[in-house]
């Protein structure tokens, strides 16, 4: 006798609808589960016996065979329990597998019956809704995750009994209500710009960020304010749209970083420096998604950026251009969206204090050369803004008062020009300058013959590299944007190049 019920694992970013297949034959009682699975998934054979037999169901007699196709595709994970389970039940002819052909099953079991949360539901969702499924059986836990998936039957499931006596027809668990998106508060609680005294130029660099979504790197002594600058980005980026909020709780969910609920603010990710390079970039034995995905359309903050190893630093370069990053493994290749802005921070020595004003530098120039060599020119070259934050002096510290939201809300609104002009000039691609390959750059950017002959003598001068001077180009197109100008002038290339120069060369 063979049933056959779906269920479904994450390959990468993306879904993988799984035939999980039962077989009853004569023979000793015995449970084998077939198809590439690992310990986890062996292991289940114990707590799916425990859970049907603690749930006072009864377990078929025999030898039973589950397979998980396809079987050439590596398979990890405790959410194939409740699909295992319901395959078992189908075999001992209490269920009809046929009426479970347009449902999908996901869900860890306890030992008594209890339906545990798992780390995929929003990805399951999204499976069942791309093969035409009309019901997901998943755990309660997980439903407002799945319920981001429109146009498929979420039905929230606590224990393995009671989802038998849906099954039977002897008792009914309700569909979860539809999710208004309108209803996830998006809300951005944290610091603001006008929290911060002084610091006008870097507090402009950090707007003229947000609005084109450039790279951004803050260098100065410590208790300059980098740190509180860095924090306050966030609050000028516009809340997350549905599809983003869909995009992001689903890169959360599969990390492990939010098993229940959904992610309703722009992401700040702020690895330590002594995190490993798997946790950064991505991978481990599940190829799970790093800190740069989880930083995926908010900001990856690097605190002390010359204290990360030099490996996982040059690691950036390619997401930073690519816009994500693909982990290679044994069993295949998966590639997670990695699309943020970088907004690292440094002392411009290693004591920490050249160019201040109060302190004075104890580091020779031969030591501060060699500090500032640690961050390399090709990943230099990645970073758009370069700004030197000086400390505040005491007495403005206490004479200086922030405003009340006014310079936030000013900024915003010149963010919103910029944001609007960009998706007008790149039309559906919705782009950010920031994001422009150079091809782009001559496609859509046109540059007066002043302001190009200007560009092209600044560029000699300073000994700009080729991905330097069309970040130029970049930066200074989005410092007219955000003027509602159409024409770029020589003065917003001239505070554009302002923004290339950190090191102490």
């Amino acid at each position: 006798m063979v049933g056959k019920v779906l269920s479904a694992t994450p390959i990468g970013f993306n879904g993988q609808l799984i035939d999980v297949e039962g077989d009853l034959s004569s023979g000793l009682p015995n449970l084998q589960i077939v198809g590439l699975g690992n310990k986890a998934i062996d292991e289940a054979r114990d707590r799916v016996r425990s859970a049907i037999k603690n749930s006072l169901l009864d377990f078929p007699k025999g030898k039973i065979v589950i397979n998980l196709a396809p079987a050439e595709l590596p398979k990890d994970g405790t959410q194939f329990d409740l699909a295992i389970a319901v395959a078992i039940l189908c075999l001992g002819g209490t269920l009809a597998a046929q009426e479970l052909r347009e449902s999908l099953f996901v869900g860890e079991l306890a030992l008594d019956g209890t339906v545990k949360p798992i780390r995929s539901a929003i990805s399951a969702a999204e499976t069942a809704k791309k093969h035409g499924l009309s019901k997901l059986y998943l755990p309660s836990e997980n439903t407002r995750q799945a319920l981001l998936i429109s146009g498929i039957e979420i039905i929230p499931v606590k224990s393995l009994k009671q989802l038998f006596l849906h099954l039977k027809g002897e008792s009914t668990i309700s569909p979860a209500e539809p999710l208004a998106m309108s209803s996830i508060d998006t809300r951005y609680t944290g610091p603001l710009l006008d929290h911060i005294h002084g610091q006008e130029q870097a507090k402009r660099a950090v707007m003229i960020s947000v609005a084109g979504r450039h790279n951004i790197l803050l260098s100065g002594s410590p208790g300059s304010g980098k740190t509180m600058l860095a924090r306050a980005l966030n609050g000028l980026m516009p809340p997350l749209s549905d599809p983003e909020i869909i995009e992001v709780s689903k890169l959360h969910n599969l990390g492990g970083e939010s098993a229940e609920d959904i992610v309703r603010v722009r992401p700040f990710r702020s690895p330590h420096h002594t995190a490993s390079l798997a946790s950064i970039i991505g991978g481990g034995t599940k190829a799970l998604p790093g800190e740069i995905s989880l930083a995926h359309r908010g900001t990856l903050f690097l605190d002390e950026l010359l204290e990360y190893p030099r490996s996982t630093l040059e690691s950036l370069r390619q997401p930073i251009e690519d816009r994500t990053i693909s982990v290679s493994r044994a069993q295949g290749k998966y590639t997670y969206p990695a699309d943020f802005i970088l907004v690292g921070t440094m002392n411009p020595c290693p004591c920490g204090y050249y160019g201040d004003n109060e302190k004075s530098c104890s580091c020779n120039s031969s030591q501060i050369m060699a500090y500032q060599k640690k961050l390399s020119g090709p990943l230099l070259d990645r970073i758009d803004l370069t700004v030197t934050v000086s400390r505040v002096p005491h007495e403005d510290l206490i004479q200086t008062k922030t405003s009340s939201n006014l310079q936030h809300e000013q900024f915003k609104d010149m963010i919103e020009i910029a944001t609007k002009r960009q998706f007008d000039r790149y039309k559906s691609s919705k782009k950010y300058n920031g994001s422009l390959s150079s091809q782009e750059v001559n496609e859509y950017i046109d540059l007066s013959d002043g302001t190009k002959s200007f560009l092209v003598l600044a560029a000699k001068k300073l000994d700009l590299s080729a991905r330097s001077y069309f970040k130029t180009i970049k930066v200074a197109r989005t410092i007219a944007d955000t003027y509602d100008s159409d024409e770029l002038k020589t003065s917003h290339i001239a505070e554009a190049l302002s923004y290339r120069q950190v090191t102490a060369g």
